[in-house]
């Protein structure tokens, strides 16, 4: 009931706030046998972690995880596998300004509102540290579903404020993704956004954008009818992150100006006989079931809440304020993001993945 949970079979449950001791992550239903360890789960968590350039908080933290059940013997066991990453680097002092005080667009009223009760120090459960644990959970999926069924995820920042990539997501890999340290994988494109969130930074404020996300070789029938659509699933989960606006599959609200005659995908085979669709505009996910073809999704981010840049707001007393916050806070979060969707991705499809299985049966 608490919303800290997430997933079926392949279930995970985070705890930590972005002040305290750690976070921490709880993966149960992981398949025994998996070959993982640390370094395996550390290369997703850098890619997330602060301070890894110009253009993302200068929160220093290492976010080293550690493995402490689980995992034996260099492979999973079956049961329920914990990690955490301590926290560091948390400057607490930088928040005390804001213990009566209600930031715009931020969760600090509703979280008020809602349990009588807040831990203003880097906004706790509201913090986007929070994706740290996600992220770690999503790393085991990953690296189960590209070894087992050869799946890829691939995300990307398509857009930051209003410059946008047009590359053709069927030529990205990820070295060209992390090519730039904005991780698009438009070199013009990717320098455009570099200049404009730095520039951003400088006036005090933050921006938004979009990533689009890629999930390749994706087996067919994953998904479950009505209620637990493989495309509502994946809506939920990247629509829990923290800054998420909109979620899209597919030609997703550009298909508005389509007829059907032009939306439909229509079938063919391939040379192998297999059937597969002359285009793509369903993504990937046809009556909420995955088709065998690509599925891809844009997320759109809105603008971090917390910025330098003074605002009016209210406080405790309901009193109308100047606030310019203080802290440590990205200009842009997409950067950091891409990596968090590649995980909430990698969770949806793991868990329908094995919700499928449950179904067969052995002769």
């Amino acid at each position: 009931m608490s919303g800290n949970s997430f997933g079926t079979i392949f279930k995970l449950a985070t705890c930590g706030e972005s002040h305290g001791g750690a976070v921490a992550v709880t993966v149960d239903g992981c398949p025994s046998g998996l070959e993982i360890n640390e370094s395996d789960i550390q290369k997703d968590l850098d890619r997330r972690k602060p301070g890894q350039s110009l253009i993302t908080t200068q929160r220093n933290e290492a976010d080293k995880i550690h493995i402490l059940s689980g995992v034996f013997e260099g492979k999973t066991t079956g049961t329920p596998i914990l990690m955490l990453a301590y926290n560091h680097d948390a400057k607490s002092e930088d928040y005390a300004k804001l213990k009566d005080v209600f930031r715009p667009s931020h969760a600090d009223y509703t979280y008020l509102m809602k349990y009588g009760v807040r831990d203003y120090r880097g906004s706790g459960r509201a913090s986007a540290r929070e994706t740290l644990a996600r992220v770690a959970a999503g790393a085991v999926a990953k690296k189960y579903l590209k070894e087992k069924l050869g799946i890829e995820i691939l995300s990307y920042v398509e857009q930051v404020g209003d410059i946008k990539s047009d590359i053709a997501m069927n030529i990205v890999n990820h070295n060209m993704i992390d090519a730039n340290i904005v991780r698009c994988p438009d070199a013009e494109a990717s320098l455009k956004m570099i200049t404009l969130i730095e520039k951003v930074k400088l006036s005090g404020d933050s921006i938004g954008g979009v990533i689009r996300c890629i999930i390749r070789n994706v087996p067919l029938g994953l998904g479950e009818p009505v209620f637990d659509k493989l495309n509502a699933d994946l809506g939920k989960a990247m629509l829990s992150i923290n800054a998420v606006k909109g979620f899209e599959i597919g030609s997703g609200f550009a298909g508005v100006g389509l007829l059907g005659s032009e939306h439909n995908d229509q079938l063919q085979l391939d040379a192998q006989q297999n059937i597969t669709t002359k285009t793509n505009y369903a993504g990937g996910v046809v009556g909420g079931i995955s088709n065998g073809e690509d599925i891809y999704c844009r997320i759109a981010f809105k603008a971090v809440s917390t910025i330098r840049k003074a605002q009016q707001t209210l406080n405790l007393n309901k009193e109308e304020i100047t606030l310019a916050a203080e802290g440590r806070h990205d200009p842009c979060v997409l950067p950091r993001a891409v990596p968090v969707v590649d995980a909430m991705a990698a969770l949806v499809i793991m868990d329908h993945y094995l919700r499928q299985n449950a179904y067969k049966f052995s002769e």
